[in-house]
């Protein structure tokens, strides 16, 4: 039974208490005296026993103890001592009889108050538990609510967006699918959902997927199928997600639709190698021009110059005609010169290592720059536009030591095999500054057009132009496949793509569907 506060704090006074059990005494001895005509005195202890459960219960023990030895005196005072001058036996063993049950009656109302006690203070404490639960259940709701409106609006935001965004799951479910992703591969959120990637899209990688999660981001080129069939190139960035134990959970996937982008970059570079074909023809036509009818006039000039030189007597003639046949046969070793400089004979007649040995000597000549050319021993011809391109590189490469490394050494080093032709020149000027070399990497705003144009004759050809520099020389090399039918690829040269279905039957770690 709950009290009042007003109650339940009058009574821990123990002052009060212990006042309140003595009254409870002299009370029980007045109801009994009162009861006298009734009862007689055969039964002297019957009013107290109630009292004392109160005292027992609801006081304490020292006010309950009060009780019991307050009535006793007036029990003894009121009722026995009047008619008797000492105990008989029976009062005896009913004041044994009363004290013996006193004790049990406080022992167990002392035992009782002690575990309503108890229980009052377990119901406040649990009361006051289920309180800041309330409150706690109360606050965990509301940043619930916060962080379920915040998760919608910024999903709202996510579906804005213009490139598709989606979940991965460490088994390629998707669990995640935007807008995007819907307006770009055609696939429905609902329709996507729970499915495998391989199953919607059929993404073609660059590299082996194992080799992707052994990243934290990666980005790169996919090539993809919407759901109509059509074959799309994405430009794609991967975050790695994991789990509250640090475990793979699986990859967010960001992808932009750069289709038309890389078909124009396919035309362009087309029309680049188109350009070049045609430059590399021109230059041809021109050198045979220059050969077969510049240089056929100059020497029939000088040829009648010198037939002049038969006929005329004077000393001051003589001079002139020796200084126009000068004239005249500098104006032929330039013209042979230029003619040879804009396609060598050699290059078709004999081929790249007779050419490349007749430019290196004549570099050599005119710069004063040291060149060793390393040849195989014994090289065949190569194919003809694999020989114009070798050429036009090992031609701009010493044109760019001579210009630019200010150094005194260059090596060129050529090697074939049955796949590949590997050229390579390295000089020992002053390097490229790391900072421009990132940015001639990254997008080439500060490659000139000799260099521009090695690098669109090799990717033509299907091959990896790379340049590395050091403080002291840089280094350029090229790698062209020995194939019959080059063609360029969709991904960047040095990656060929790699299905994620054959990654999947291949066994390869990582390989999941995609």
């Amino acid at each position: 039974m709950a009290r009042s506060p007003s109650v339940k704090h009058f009574l821990t006074s123990a002052t009060v208490r212990c006042g309140i059990g003595a009254l409870l005494g002299v009370f029980a001895v007045g109801v009994r005296v009162w009861l006298t005509p009734f009862l007689g005195d055969r039964t002297p202890y019957v009013t107290i026993f109630a009292t004392l459960m109160f005292a027992a219960r609801y006081l304490g023990l020292l006010p309950a103890i009060l009780t019991v030895a307050t009535s006793w005196v007036g029990i003894w005072l009121w009722i026995l001592a009047p008619g008797h001058n000492s105990l008989d036996q029976s009062e005896i063993f009913g004041l044994i009889a009363f004290l013996l049950f006193s004790g049990v009656i406080i022992a167990f109302g002392e035992a009782t108050r002690r575990s309503i006690t108890k229980r009052d203070e377990i119901e406040h404490a649990l009361r006051e538990s289920a309180q800041e639960k309330q409150n706690e259940i109360e606050r965990h709701t509301a940043e619930l609510h916060r962080k379920t409106e915040q998760t919608l609006y910024q999903a709202r935001l996510l579906d804005l967006a213009n490139d598709a965004i989606f979940v991965r799951t460490a088994n390629d479910r998707i669990s995640y699918w935007n807008e995007g992703a819907e307006r770009l591969y055609g696939w429905k959120k609902e329709e996507a959902l729970g499915r495998s990637t391989h199953e919607l899209l059929h993404t073609e990688f660059p590299v082996p997927l194992s080799e992707i999660k052994k990243t934290e981001r990666w980005q790169g080129e996919l090539l993809q199928i919407q759901r109509d069939g059509a074959r799309i190139t994405v430009a794609s960035r991967w975050t790695t997600l994991r789990d509250r134990n640090g475990d793979f959970a699986g990859w967010l996937e960001i992808n932009t639709d750069v289709t038309l982008r890389k078909r124009a970059e396919t035309a362009a570079r087309r029309l680049s190698g188109r350009i070049l074909s045609l430059q590399d023809d021109e230059r041809r036509r021109i050198a045979r021009e220059l050969h077969d009818s510049l240089g056929q006039y100059l020497v029939s000039v000088k040829v009648n110059l010198d037939l002049l030189s038969t006929l005329v007597n004077g000393t001051r003639e003589n001079e002139l005609l020796s200084d126009c046949l000068n004239a005249v046969e500098a104006c032929i070793s330039e013209t042979r010169t230029i003619s040879h400089l804009l396609h060598p004979p050699l290059l078709d007649e004999a081929g790249f290592a007779s050419a490349a040995r007749w430019y290196c000597e004549g570099f050599a000549d005119r710069s004063k720059i040291q060149v060793e050319l390393e040849l195989p021993p014994e090289m065949g011809r190569l194919d003809r536009d694999v020989e114009t391109t070798l050429f036009r590189i090992l031609q701009e490469g010493l044109t760019n030591v001579h210009r630019h490394s200010g150094g005194s050494r260059v090596t060129i080093r050529l090697e074939v095999d049955a796949e590949q032709v590997h050229l390579q020149i390295s000089d020992d000027g002053k390097g490229i500054p790391e900072q421009r070399l990132r940015r001639m990497r990254e997008d080439g705003s500060t490659t000139g057009v000799g260099l521009a144009g090695m690098s669109e004759r090799v990717r033509e050809l299907g091959g990896l132009f790379e340049i590395t520099s050091a403080v002291r020389g840089t280094t350029l090399a090229v790698t062209i496949p020995l194939s019959e039918d080059i063609e360029a690829s969709d991904f960047d040269t040095e990656n060929s793509p790699t299905s994620e279905e054959n990654q999947e039957n291949s066994g390869r770690p990582g390989a999941s569907a995609a």
